[in-house]
């Protein structure tokens, strides 16, 4: 498995299309500039021995160069081993609300973004818990099973929008009758699940045998809202502009608000606790001082261990790259000359 120290600094890797742009630039120019000094035959007798395609090879071998610099900068390193490690912590399910209506902008940058911030810090906070993830609108899907990589949860929850299901809606419901099935081991005590929607739910009489299901599994139902009373409309955008807004059957444009009632009442009866997600700081303390109150399971878990420092590699081949790049001239190498692979003396 491969980790990076310093991942900020990928970001230097967008210089090269800049220095790509900036080498096509010069070769219009430079060929703008010769043709008004000469007409292309002239070019080839008065320099016979210019290479287009060296002045390619060295810009290439100099991003070359530039990227393993960069990514010796990031540091990468490769777990060596993998070991069985004793862990303690507590099952935690995210389920997110990935309808429409999360679209909204009332809270910024718009409901379902806030809400994957949300679970990203409170990821951020965790130490050793198992952590799942569910996606749900009209119905729900399984998005990450229980685990301990909290990376691959992020990767997971970044690609999360509005568009990965088809059925539209809010079954609360189906989330968390999703949920009861991730908790498989029978010795958990402490199995918590987070819903973070804004509300609407279209299912509310299912909600509450789906609770009943849940508390008697031991499973702990949160919730966090997000969005505001007030309500906002619900844009529909193509390439991030807004086209229209969402309307009804009856042509009204569609406000949607964050259902507070409802949602206290689902953590109620969860045996849980209503968050309000507007202040992300606030929510996320709140929540890592309940998960610290509870007790804590003790499981075994796989991780690599044993990380080694690879950056030199990295290093060596930048040096390389760049020691071609110096020494390698502009000008056609005379034995690939000689052997006119490309029949130019013919063609002239």
């Amino acid at each position: 498995m491969v980790q990076f120290d310093e991942t900020l600094y990928f970001y230097l890797l967008g210089i090269i299309p800049v220095m790509v742009l900036l080498f096509l630039m010069l070769q219009v120019w430079k060929k703008s500039k010769q043709k008004a000094f000469a007409n292309t035959p002239m070019l080839k007798r008065l320099a016979p021995d210019r290479s287009l395609f060296k002045s390619t090879l060295k810009l290439i071998f100099l991003l070359l160069g530039i990227t393993c610099l960069v990514i010796a900068l990031a540091n990468p390193k490769i777990g060596t081993k993998l070991e069985t490690v004793k862990r303690e912590g507590v099952d935690i399910v995210f389920a997110v609300d990935v309808s429409k209506s999360m679209l909204a902008e009332d809270i910024a940058p718009n409901r379902l973004e806030k809400g994957k911030r949300l679970v990203s810090e409170i990821i951020n906070q965790l130490a050793s818990d198992r952590i799942g993830i569910i996606a749900y609108a009209g119905q729900a899907y399984p998005q990450l099973p229980i685990t301990t990589d909290y990376g691959a949860a992020k990767m997971f929850l970044q690609s999360m929008n509005t568009d990965m299901l088809s059925s539209q809606g809010t079954a609360i419901n189906s989330a968390i009758d999703l949920a009861s099935t991730y908790f498989d081991d029978a010795e958990q005590t402490n199995r918590v699940l987070f819903i973070i929607s804004d509300g609407e739910d279209h299912s509310e009489g299912n909600t509450i045998d789906a609770l009943e299901n849940a508390i008697n599994q031991g499973i702990k139902v949160y919730t966090i809202g997000v969005g505001k009373s007030k309500g906002a409309p619900i844009p529909i955008k193509r390439n991030g502009i807004v086209e229209r807004l969402k309307k009804n059957n009856e042509g009204d444009v569609v406000i949607t608000r964050l259902n507070e009632p409802v949602l206290t009442e689902i953590a109620q009866k969860g045996n849980g606790v209503y968050i309000n997600g507007d202040n992300t700081e606030d929510a996320v303390n709140f929540i890592k001082e309940e998960l610290a109150q509870m007790d804590k399971k003790e499981f075994e878990a796989k991780q690599f261990a044993e990380y080694k420092d690879q950056f030199q590699w990295f290093v060596a081949l930048a040096l390389f790259f760049l020691f071609l790049d110096i020494f390698l001239l502009d000008r056609k190498t005379q034995w690939l000359k000689k052997l006119n692979l490309f029949n130019e003396d013919a063609n002239e």
